[in-house]
């Protein structure tokens, strides 16, 4: 069995595009066995977000349907 590794990216229709030089290596109509390893965010990077969705909350929060009138200033 032979491996390749490349980056690929997924296509905004849920598909993988496949570099073109390993395209030219595979056989036509060839089953293959696909392994997908994900890039997970950092501690750091998650608990940043989690901050950032904590201060919208809370932003948000302060925000009535009274001052909905000053949206259209």
């Amino acid at each position: 069995m032979k491996a390749y590794e490349f980056p690929a990216n997924v296509t905004t229709e849920g598909k993988i595009e496949l570099p073109n030089a390993i395209l030219q290596q595979l056989v036509n109509n060839q089953q293959v066995k696909v392994i997908i390893l994900v890039t997970e965010p950092t501690e750091e990077e998650q608990e940043e977000a989690a901050w950032q969705r904590l201060a919208a909350d809370q932003l948000l929060k302060g925000y009535s349907e009274e001052d909905a009138i000053y949206d259209t200033i």
